[in-house]
């Protein structure tokens, strides 16, 4: 019997505040997700040693990068727009950090979110810091009063967004103020909204299955079709363990 990929997830960080401690915690959609389509997910907190990390992804087959706040634009060299909340920087600095290192070892990966933004932005894309400024015309892409808001979405022919949705009418849930403006190298746009901004992107290197998405399959507002990401992504990761075998044999 072949044995269920091992999938890492990082986690949202909370710093210690007056008398609150110091917390970590992860959305339970994300392992429930990888669960049930087929993988034993493995939460790593925040390491701070570049080896202590590299010990840890030498025992998985794939990870998930969760959503969260927001990247630091100041990290990149960008001023900080008013609207920015970024991540706690112990988290930041493990997260790029560990998506740095997963691309050098060109270990299958997801991004989801902020995840796929920092996908982008560790292999040379760029972000845009406030759709409503930037793309004045693009439709709501977050709602406060309504977490499940959707929207339209378009997929690119043959592309895993294609294999997950079909030809029928797509709608994604929709909650976030930056996206991917230019896109990395290497990586290619398999879905967007129908206002422009993407929503998806996938590695195009044949040697690295990656792929992000802007929306959130894992959340409770996410559609039933919206959990085949999660399958297409664990037989992504199966199919890169199959070829090691047969390389290694």
């Amino acid at each position: 019997m072949q044995s269920k990929p091992l999938i890492g997830l990082n986690v949202e960080y909370r710093s210690a505040k007056k008398e609150d401690p110091a917390y970590a915690f992860v959305a339970a959609g994300y392992f429930d997700a990888i669960l049930r389509a087929g993988g034993i997910p493995v939460i790593v907190p925040p390491l701070a040693e570049e080896d202590d990390v590299n010990q840890v992804l030498d025992q998985l087959d794939g990870f998930v990068l969760v959503g969260g706040p927001d990247l630091d634009p100041h990290r990149d060299g960008y001023m900080r727009h008013p609207t920015v909340r970024a991540l706690d920087p112990r988290r930041e600095t493990f997260d790029r950090m560990l998506c740095r290192l997963i691309s050098d070892r060109r270990m299958p990966v997801m991004g989801i979110g902020v995840g796929m933004q920092l996908l982008n932005v560790t292999e040379g894309g760029n972000l845009y810091l406030h759709i409503p400024e930037d793309l004045p015309h693009a439709l709501p892409h977050r709602d406060p009063q309504d977490a499940a808001h959707r929207h339209g979405l378009e997929v690119t022919p043959g592309s895993l967004m294609e294999r997950v949705y079909g030809d029928g009418e797509i709608r994604v849930n929709s909650l976030h103020h930056m996206a991917v403006d230019e896109v990395a190298p290497g990586f290619e746009v398999t879905a967007r909204c129908p206002d422009g901004v993407i929503e998806a992107i996938e590695s195009v290197r044949p040697d690295w299955f990656a792929l992000g998405v802007q929306f959130h399959p894992e959340a409770s507002s996410a559609s039933a079709l919206d959990m085949r990401i999660f399958e297409e992504f664990i037989a992504g990761v199966l199919g890169g363990v199959e070829a090691d075998a047969r390389v290694a044999a």
